[in-house]
Parts: C-alpha cells; structure tokens; sequence
C-alpha cells in the first residue's frame, strides 16, 4: 500500500515544498560556475530562467503520467505500462538514480564541511553522524518528513535574501554587461546545465500518489520550481555581479567566496559564510532524506513489502556510494553523470510512458 495511514496523505502546499526543499540542495553552491564554464558570458541567468522553464515542463509530463494512475506511484504503475520485467528494470534505474542522489549530496555535504567548518574531521564521521540523523527522520514515514521541510523552508528563504542583500556592497552591475553581448549561442550552451540543476522534480513520481488532492499536483510543480528558479536567478546575478564571469569559473564553490569576502568593520560577527552554509547543509540533508525515502520505497513497493527493512538495507549502500569518489574532481564528475541521467530518465523517458499510458488507455476503452 502507498498511504499506510491518513497521516501520510500531503497537501498540495507540502508537496510543493518537498520539491523546493529538494532542488534547492542541488545547486544553490556550484549553479554560477558550473554555469559560466558552459555559457563564459554574463548572461547565465538567462541560461538559468530557460533551463528552470524546461524543468516545469518536465515536472508537469511527470504530474499528467502519475495521474494516470490515481494512488499509485511510479513504482507501481510502470509495470502496467511497460510490463513486469521491463517495469521492474526501470524501476531498479530509478531506485539507483536515487541511492546515487543521495550519495553525491552527502559527499558534497562533507567535503563543503571539511573545508569550511570543521577542518580535519574525518569524512566518515561526518557523513555516518548525518544519515542517522537523517534515519532517525526517516523512521517517521513521510509525514515526519513533510513537517520538518516544512520548518527548513522558511529559514531557507529568510537567510538566503539576507546574505543576497549584504553581497551588494560588492556588486558591480557592469560585471552583468553586455546583456546577449555574444547572441543567444552561448546562452543556448548553458541550458543543459542549469536543466540539471533544477533536478528534484522527479519526486513527484512519488508525492502525486500521497496527495490528498491529485487534481493540484500542477500547482505544486510550478511553485516548488518558480520559487528555486527566484533563489538560482538571484545567485547567478550576484555572484556573477560582485565576482565576474572569470572569477567564477576559477573557484569550487563561488558562492561561498562571494559571502566570505562581505566585510561589515565593527560588527560583531564576522563569518557571513557561516549563515549560507547553515542554510545549505539543512538543504542537504531534506535532498539526502527525501531520496533515501524514495529509493527505500521504490525497493519496497517493487518487492511488495514492507518499507521499513528497506530503509536499513540502504543505509550501507548509499555510505558506501558517497565515499567511492577519490576526490572533489571526481565527485563533480559523478555529479555531471547523475544529472544526465536524470535527463533521459526524467525528461524524455515519461513523455514516452504518457504516450504508452494515453494508448493503453484509449485501447481498453
């Protein structure tokens, strides 16, 4: 059973913010400047504005699938669309999408740490100490979830437009200009990658399933992605603004630099990069909880058994996982590949299944 009581059932407002909380752990750090290596103008927010249009498309084909099929989640239905032995394959991909999701972003989580805050600290420490936390979470099914998403987001919100706001005493809106200085040519080059960053859509496989109201799920699609496109527009333009296009690609992770380099003489705190990275890691952890629960579930769901073993089996694996890449270098890579997948997973695998879902339909009929 999806709902294994009313308490699990979700709003249309819950589930937009689940899918808000979700993207905003993916790019809100490293969108300027994997961005600026693929555009190298200043016009990455236009790049940023298509690829979060794209992703509301996306997002919307995910919700018209899923209502396809009423209670249902993507795990459950795939199998009627496609068969039992391919439906399960997909369903294993998926599964692995997530398990890989989960990895990168507790990885990411340790290294941003170890560089910033806690130098030194072990990164098995640190990511261990993290997914039981998270666990402990997890044990409260999706309701627990909802309700703490629900108490990140604003933090988020507040925190993010108050060091946005402090980045302007270094802002040079020259550092913007020539708008389209170059045509849409390299504009049109960093849409893939901001596409990728607006990655968190794909939840809605699961959420359509647990909404007390399906109808709405649309709704919840376009404010879950408007409002990461506001925070990934604003992001792009400071930091390209205060740290220029050349800076940008030349640094890890930009818009930490950006919020370390805010002076304020006389202040008692110092460490502006302190309140972003707050705000990140709370980021961090709602991406790693919502994907180890999706890819639990989709296992159980699959299997036709209980989700609660599920969510133990994959705490080793998704460990494991997160401490494979040798390096920053290679956890960028993986990231790059996990992002492609979720292109033809999440982009052009389910207009592909509506497609089957509408035949199939009109055929029984």
């Amino acid at each position: 059973m999806v709902k294994t009581s009313a308490q699990e059932s979700i709003t249309t407002g819950q589930a937009a913010v689940i899918v808000a909380n979700y993207i905003l752990g993916v790019g809100i750090l490293t969108l300027p400047r994997t961005a600026a290596e693929k555009v190298k103008t200043p016009d990455i927010w236009l790049s940023v504005i298509i690829g979060g249009v794209i992703a509301i498309l996306a997002g919307i084909i995910i919700v018209k699938l899923s209502q396809q099929f009423p209670n249902k989640t993507f795990y459950e239905y795939s199998q009627e669309i496609i068969g039992k032995w391919l439906g399960c394959t997909l369903n294993l991909i998926v599964i692995v999408y997530f398990i890989l999701m989960s990895s990168v972003m507790l990885r990411a989580m340790a290294e941003v740490n170890i560089l910033f805050l806690l130098e030194g600290t072990p990164r098995w420490a640190m990511i261990m100490v993290f997914m039981w936390v998270g666990f402990y979470l997890l044990i409260g099914g999706l309701s627990a979830i909802t309700r703490l998403f629900q108490i990140i987001f604003p933090i988020t919100v507040i925190i993010f437009f108050m060091t946005a706001a402090m980045s302007i005493k270094i802002f040079d809106i020259n550092n913007l200009r020539p708008v389209l200085g170059l045509g849409l040519g390299p504009v049109l080059r960093g849409v893939k990658t901001t596409a990728l960053s607006f990655s968190g859509f794909e939840i809605m496989l699961v959420l359509v399933a647990f909404m007390k109201n399906p109808k709405t799920a649309k709704k919840a699609v376009l404010f879950g992605i408007g409002f990461p496109i506001l925070i990934y527009v604003t992001t792009a333009i400071m930091v390209i603004g205060s740290l220029t296009v050349e800076g940008v690609i030349s640094l890890a992770w930009p818009t930490i630099t950006l919020i370390k380099s805010i002076e304020f003489p006389g202040i008692f705190f110092e460490r502006y990069e302190s309140l972003l990275l707050a705000i990140w890691v709370m980021q961090i952890f709602t991406t790693y909880v919502i994907t180890h629960y999706a890819a639990a579930l989709g296992a159980a769901q699959s299997m036709k058994k209980d989700i609660r073993p599920f969510l133990y089996i994959m705490l080793p694996v998704i460990y494991i996982v997160a401490m494979l890449p040798r390096n920053i270098n290679d956890l960028f890579k993986l990231s790059e590949n996990i992002g492609n997948m979720a292109l033809v997973l999440f982009v052009v695998l389910p207009v592909l299944l509506l497609g089957m879902a509408k035949l199939r339909g009109d055929a029984t009929k």
